[in-house]
């Protein structure tokens, strides 16, 4: 269903695949982390650490902008598209 020329329900899916996408870059980072540790790369861990908040204040963010949109549609003019 269209609201105000967006598919909503598309859209939700999308943020859902950037919260999948981030989530497993936030993984990956972190196994990166504990190989840069474990190899005593203090100055590589440490980025890497950085990163790791970065992605989870992302994924934050990228929940914020899902229970945006569904207040943002549910406030909508009322103009919807339904495919016949």
């Amino acid at each position: 269903m269209c609201t105000n020329g967006v598919n909503v329900s598309q859209f939700k899916m999308m943020l859902e695949q950037m919260d999948d996408q981030v989530a497993l870059n936030r993984r990956w980072t972190h196994k990166l982390y504990h190989s840069a540790a474990d190899a005593e790369y203090a100055k590589t861990a440490e980025t890497l650490k950085e990163i790791q908040g970065l992605l989870d204040e992302a994924r934050a963010l990228l929940t914020d902008a899902q229970d945006a949109l569904d207040k943002d549609a549910s406030g909508a003019s009322g103009v919807t598209v339904n495919l016949v």
